[in-house]
């Protein structure tokens, strides 16, 4: 790296230099011991952007002990607001210092560090609500996954769609046959809607000096080093669009926009992934993305393809054939900048809606009479980001992980199908995908792309 970081130096590899490593495991603490009707202590990771509304909801079922987020713009206000809970600026410390106390952890910061601090706690026993998309990686999607269930701890993915009665109804009635078997689905956004390709493509050529109110070395966590640069470049939102912090449009809005697709589906591993893209570069996501997902059969259902859309093309947003979108759109009416569509022998499910929650039935014949009144099967939420905490809560007293509707099991799946998405974008080759061994097999260097390397100390390794 040709630039100086800057005035304050990361004394070598960050926390290496620093001498400070994960020591946290599930042999320094407790397992949660209180009875249900006690008070649960949370520490919440991550409190500005989403981490805000995080923290004020899981308030309200519990005790705020501890807050971290390497923003004092974003963490004094919080800490002002609980005025008991003790303050950090790194999560590692955190655990080491008040693990102890905690029940259960709530993660809120950008995709790259999800992995590390939701393990960290799973590993002490302690239940995790971790923001989406899971992960960064494929592998470290599986490696959570193994994690909770491993320590039997309690955890939730934050789609908030998940909780929307709507969403649940869509996943019955398509299970239920109503449009007949389903063998294409398809999904697109607006997103991106941040900086990246084309417009940024290129880290800048200069090393601002941080501010004491920003913990840079914290931000960066497994990251590789990089220098702070100021004017929002990458904090507090824009680091969605960088390779080494976030996912893109596909991580960020697939476990929303495609969580009803996926459930209702019955979708797990994937077997091939192909992707064509807006130029590449090494820094940043492309433009505009369109992957194709193929899964095998499941159950009674026939193997299907899932398109998925991100961004614009010369300026238009890329969409599914307008033929299709014909079949299912009214007379003058505009489509949504966001949606899916499920396409059956009988018919098909269109949701103009991000978390799949509103939805109408073509031909209009078969949402009338008897197929909209069967049974409900899934248990009403309708309360949205409040409601998934709730039913998160609901399965640690209960001591359910199964009440969690978003839990790790179904957040995995979701999360490492999509993510394989980017992987495929950044090799433009189709992949065939061997899930239960968690490996590429017919494009073996692209195996390198599933998993992350990270600075010393900052490490996530399988249990």
């Amino acid at each position: 790296m040709p630039l100086d970081v800057n005035r304050r130096s990361f004394l070598g590899a960050g926390a290496a230099g620093l001498g400070y490593f994960y020591t946290a495991t599930a042999s320094s603490a407790a397992r949660l011991s209180r009875k249900p009707n006690e008070t649960l202590q949370f520490a919440s990771i991550g409190v500005g952007g989403k981490g805000s509304s995080d923290v004020d909801n899981v308030s309200k079922l519990g005790e705020i002990i501890a807050l971290c987020d390497i923003d004092d713009g974003m963490l004094e206000p919080k800490i002002q607001k609980f005025g008991s809970a003790k303050k950090f600026y790194d999560f590692r410390k955190l655990f080491d210092e008040v693990g102890k106390h905690i029940d259960a952890v709530t993660v809120s910061t950008p995709d790259h560090s999800h992995a590390l601090a939701s393990l960290m706690a799973i590993r002490m026993g302690k239940h995790v609500y971790c923001q989406k998309p899971l992960t960064h990686s494929v592998f470290e999607a599986r490696v959570l996954k193994e994690a909770a269930k491993k320590y039997n701890v309690c955890t939730q993915m934050g789609n908030q769609g998940s909780a929307e009665n709507g969403l649940r109804r869509a996943v019955e009635l398509v299970q239920s046959g109503i449009i007949g078997d389903v063998k294409e689905a398809h999904v697109w956004t607006n997103r991106p809607v941040w900086p990246q390709a084309p417009k940024v493509v290129a880290r800048p050529d200069r090393a601002d000096v941080w501010p004491n109110s920003i913990h840079w070395d914290e931000f960066l966590a497994g990251a590789p080093l990089r220098p702070f640069v100021g004017d929002k470049f990458y904090h507090p939102f824009a680091w969605r669009g960088w390779w080494d912090f976030g996912t893109g449009a596909i991580g960020d809005m697939a476990c929303h926009t495609a969580n009803m697709a996926f459930r209702a589906l019955k979708l797990a591993h994937p077997t091939t992934i192909s992707a064509e893209s807006g130029e590449l570069n090494s820094e940043t996501y492309p433009a505009w993305a369109r992957v194709k997902i193929q899964f095998p059969a499941r159950e009674s259902m026939p193997p299907v393809t899932l398109t998925w859309y991100e961004g614009k093309k010369d300026d238009v947003l890329v969409l599914p054939p307008q033929e299709l979108l014909n079949k299912v759109l009214n007379p003058g009416e505009k489509l949504k900048d966001s949606g899916s569509l499920l396409v059956g022998t009988k018919g098909i499910l269109f949701s103009p809606d991000d978390y799949g929650a509103e939805f109408r039935i073509t031909p209009q014949a078969l949402a009338e009479g008897k197929n909209l009144r069967m049974p409900e099967v899934l248990p009403s939420n309708g309360k949205g980001d409040q409601g998934m905490k709730n039913e998160w809560v609901e399965a640690i007293k209960a001591g359910k992980p199964e009440i969690a509707y978003s839990n790790f099991d179904i957040a995995s799946l979701l999360t490492e199908a999509f993510l394989l998405g980017n992987v495929a974008i950044k090799t433009g080759k189709t992949l065939e995908w061997d899930g239960p061994g968690l490996k590429i097999t017919n494009v073996p260097e692209a195996n390198a792309l599933i998993q992350t390397e990270y600075r010393r100390g900052w490490e996530v390794t399988r249990v």
